[in-house]
């Protein structure tokens, strides 16, 4: 049962989020709260590489670059087609690390180089909350955002 559960932990979340980044466009792409917080597409960006780079610690490989961690938005332009390709990956990684992580395979602590030594199923749920923060940050962007002028 504990494979469902988590399997469902993901699916839920990736709904949740592609609900509101599914709205993401050409339009609103640039769209910020404020000066001082990211755009949506960098937001956008972070999320899909952020979730396959932290898969490497569970051992899967990637291609993605960290571009936009631990950054700030300089109003670089990325590409909408390749964010959502990044983030669909991550989703679908989360979901093959579910279904190949034995029970007592999450209790295992793994070293990280961002968060040290921790547990897959900790390391897991911070993946899923960032995710959620994120998509929130995107959804409030591109409801009550603006494009800044620079």
């Amino acid at each position: 049962m504990q494979k469902e559960v988590l399997l469902e932990m993901v699916v839920q979340n990736h709904k949740d989020c592609s609900y509101f980044c599914k709205n993401i466009n050409a339009e609103n792409i640039d769209f910020r709260l404020t000066e001082q917080t990211a755009s949506v597409g960098f937001i956008y960006r972070h999320i899909g590489e952020t979730t396959n780079l932290i898969a490497q610690f569970f051992g899967y490989e990637t291609d993605v670059e960290g571009t936009t961690m631990g950054q700030k938005d300089t109003g670089i332009q990325y590409d909408l087609d390749t964010s959502h390709r990044y983030f669909e990956n991550g989703y679908n990684v989360l979901k093959e690390l579910v279904v190949n992580t034995t029970d007592g395979q999450w209790l295992e602590e793994i070293d990280t180089i961002w968060f040290g030594k921790i547990s897959r199923i900790k390391l897991f749920s911070i993946v899923l909350f960032h995710n959620s923060h994120h998509c929130g940050q995107i959804s409030s962007a591109i409801l009550k955002g603006r494009k800044l002028v620079e």
